[in-house]
């Protein structure tokens, strides 16, 4: 019997002919998927669905499990009888999970260290500090809050200047009496809030200024304000603008408030009327957040220089495979990437004297210039420019024309269109201590070689384990290292792209936007303050007793604070780290009722490591209508009760229901439907040991010991730093980094160290 190749049906994928009616007269012997492809399908698509004669194609794709299954039951084998629904069921199963699906592809290829290029993320930080040259990213840490100068009229004169302070936020309410009584004529006076804003992450930030008097704001420069609401309607007291903001880096803010009628100066006409009111706030709306007052712990009182945002719209990385990486190249992308370097070609242009400091008067400006871009090419591609390399990139654009400004935008768009510049240098060869500078500044920070490493490349002095490990010390401790690994830990988390958190009006009211935009903010101070610490230790992620809590979370959580009270941290004794903060619960929740498959799921997923069938693609809890006097446990048991499901159910469940005294919003609770509230769970364990909880503190303190999930979270960081598979660097170096892990007694931030000296020291070469 001859079929036709399924690969012509599949597209680039084929699927075998086969027969699984058994042997006729006789009962079909249950059997496992393996065996029906081993019996059916390895003849034509080989043991290992590599391909076989007449099906030279590799048995691999991007279908689902649930999509696989339904098209082998209903096109498989070709002809009238086609293969039935369980046998289908086991047989894609086991394609799927061997060699079929994106992560079995990339297990079974052999190990080695893949072409990359720069991420997003990474060519806007590199593009940024290339053009604004290498700086720090945030101000000294010596305070918090903006400058604050108020003079006693409305123009901004030192001789005029009555108050100079550090002001924690801008949320004044001036009443008719002026910033302090008997210092100001409470009918004139101005302020002015300088600093610098820090953006935690990277996105479109919208600011908001509200205020009754003229009002102007600049945002990262000063030519033109991002809000002029210095003569405004009477009626109009929000002004709004929005600007692209990179996470980690600090930002100049300026604000100026004037109490006055702008134009006019009749001071006598004005004492006649009665005194009104003046006041002013400074807010913004962060991605993923609600508005807010910008809060003290994003404000510095110290000036940043300005940086340049790259704007273009780029498509999104590949995380196919569960972490972000660059290793497919679309036209978008390409797009992106030509787009952006246009971009940045023209502010580099119109910004020339200030970024270069030259002056167009310079008798030496074309010297200087081609300096200027020697020193730009240099950076871009990490390394010393050969005599050749210069001539192309430099010295033929600044031949080519005589308009300097444009030279010097042809030597940009080149430079930042370059395979040098847009590809990583990982690869076959003998490395050097330029390809582990940008190894390392790269794996640490996301961006280019700071003057410190690039130093030391010069001197060849990254070569050695000592050398290493005291630049990647250094590093580890600065902000931009935070920065990477505050983006591991919410993605980590599962809560680095999260839709809006609704919940039921009925069960809970008053419950809205601000809510779960505070307990976002809740759960991002919980992990800064334990990951950030300077023993930055895994364990107390695990069994903190710790959540961060202002006045308005606190009527929610049981916390005795004042309704205006900031963020402060709160012990609470039923709370077991992480997966016990509130955001998280009630991300991982339905609207009205705890879930405890999400929550399962992300415990067996993330943080033990395990692979997962996908759910069927059908799949809708029961209504608790349906079951009114059922607790939700019950629900998902009778729920998942059939076999079929139990597969996973069976690790995801017990997991899940260790976490049943926390609600929807994550609030303890000892009872639902009258009826008192069973934690216990249990897992096996990849050794064959089941452990057994009693809820979620004895769950907390098996993940802040086990060495599962200690391996599990060393893989998982190594991946989201090198952007690369571990097994690239050989079969010992997993097992290696989780036990130095241990021995410096689980350092976050240790570990980070010894990733990046190992991958430094082996560059996938030395296998």
């Amino acid at each position: 019997m001859t079929f036709r190749p399924i690969y012509m049906l599949l597209g680039s994928v084929g699927l075998m002919g086969f027969s699984l009616m058994g042997q006729v007269g006789k009962a079909p012997k249950p059997i496992d998927g393996a065996k029906i492809f081993e019996q059916q399908c390895a003849p034509c698509h080989g043991d290992k669905g590599q391909g076989g004669k007449g099906f030279s194609k590799p048995l691999v794709g991007n279908r689902s499990l649930a999509e696989l299954t339904k098209f082998i039951s209903q096109s498989m084998p070709p002809g009238p009888k086609k293969c039935p629904a369980p046998d289908a069921a086991k047989v894609a199963a086991y394609i799927y999970k061997t060699f079929y699906s994106p992560l079995a592809q990339e297990r079974n290829r052999p190990a080695r260290v893949t072409l990359s290029r720069l991420t997003v993320r990474q060519f806007r930080n590199a593009v940024a500090d290339l053009v604004g040259g290498s700086r720090p990213v945030v101000p000294a840490e010596a305070g918090r809050g903006l400058r604050g100068e108020y003079f006693k009229a409305r123009d901004l004169q030192a001789k005029d200047r009555v108050i100079d302070r550090v002001d924690p936020e801008v949320k004044f309410d001036f009443g008719t009496d002026g910033p302090e009584p008997g210092k100001f004529d409470p009918r004139y006076f101005s302020t002015v809030w300088q600093g610098s804003v820090l953006a935690p992450d990277t996105g479109e930030y919208e600011f908001v200024v509200r205020s009754d008097q003229a009002v102007r704001l600049w945002v990262n420069g000063y030519k033109e304000p991002l809000i002029d609401a210095f003569v405004r309607s009477k009626t109009d007291v929000e002004f709004k603008a929005s600007i692209t903001l990179l996470g980690g880096r600090a930002y100049p803010i300026r604000l100026e408030f004037s109490k006055a009628t702008q134009g006019v100066d009749e001071p006598e006409k004005q004492k006649a009327k009665p005194v009104q009111r003046a006041s002013v706030s400074l807010l913004w709306t962060r991605p993923k957040h609600a508005t807010e007052t910008i809060p003290s712990r994003c404000l510095f009182p110290e000036l940043s220089p300005e940086t340049y945002v790259v704007t273009t719209p780029f498509p999104a990385d590949d995380r196919s495979i569960g972490y972000e990486r660059g290793n497919s190249v679309s036209k978008e992308w390409d797009d992106a990437t030509t787009a952006a370097a246009l971009e940045t070609a023209a502010y580099v242009a119109s910004h020339l004297t200030n970024l270069s400091g030259i002056q167009e008067t310079d008798p030496k400006r074309k010297e200087r210039l081609i300096g200027f871009c020697h020193d730009f090419v240099e950076r871009a591609f990490r390394r010393p420019l050969s005599p050749e390399i210069e001539a192309t990139y430099i010295t033929k654009q600044f031949a080519a024309t005589p308009d300097l400004e444009m030279a010097v935008k042809r030597v940009v768009l080149l430079a930042l269109q370059s395979p040098r510049f847009l590809y990583r240098e990982i690869g076959a060869g003998k490395t050097d201590s330029y390809l582990t500078a940008s190894q390392l500044a790269f794996e640490l920070w996301d961006t280019l070689p700071d003057p410190e490493l690039r130093r030391a490349a010069e001197h060849n002095e990254l070569t050695t384990p000592e050398q290493l490990e005291k630049q990647t010390e250094r590093m580890a401790n600065d902000p931009r290292a935070w920065t990477k690994l505050r983006d591991f830990l919410m993605l980590w988390l599962k809560v680095d792209e999260v839709p809006d958190i609704v919940k039921s009006a009925k069960r809970f009211p008053g419950f809205d936007a601000t809510t779960a935009s505070d307990l976002r903010t809740s759960l991002e101070l919980f992990l800064e303050n334990k990951a950030r610490s300077k023993e930055s230790d895994y364990r107390e992620l695990m069994l903190s007793r710790t959540e961060f809590l202002n006045g308005s979370l606190a009527k929610w959580y049981g916390a005795n604070l004042p309704p205006d009270a900031p963020f402060q941290p709160v012990e609470v004794d039923q709370r077991s780290g992480v997966i016990t903060q509130p955001y998280l619960l009630a991300r991982f929740a339905y609207l009205d009722n705890s879930s405890p498959i999400h929550r399962g799921v992300l415990i067996v997923r993330n943080l033990l490591g395990r692979t997962l069938n996908p759910p069927p693609s059908a799949f809708a809890p029961l209504a608790p209508s349906l079951h009114p006097d059922l607790t939700t446990r019950q629900r998902v048991a009778l729920q998942t009760k059939p076999a079929m499901c139990n597969t996973c159910h069976g690790i995801i469940n017990p997991l899940g229901f260790t976490l049943e005294k926390f609600d929807a919003i994550g609030r303890l609770r000892d009872a639902e439907n009258g009826k008192p509230i069973d934690a216990t769970g249990s897992y096996l364990s990849r050794s064959g040991t089941v452990v057994k909880f009693s809820g979620a503190d004895e769950l907390a303190k098996y993940l802040a010991t086990s060495d599962e999930a200690h391996s599990a979270f060393v893989e998982k960081l190594f991946v989201h730093l090198v952007k690369q598979p571990p097994l690239a660097y050989g079969p010992k170096t997993l097992p290696k980094l989780q036990s130095e892990f241990a021995e410096n007694q689980y350092s976050i931030r240790k570990l980070m160290v010894r990733i990046a000296v190992a991958t430094a020291l082996d560059g996938g070469r030395n296998r």
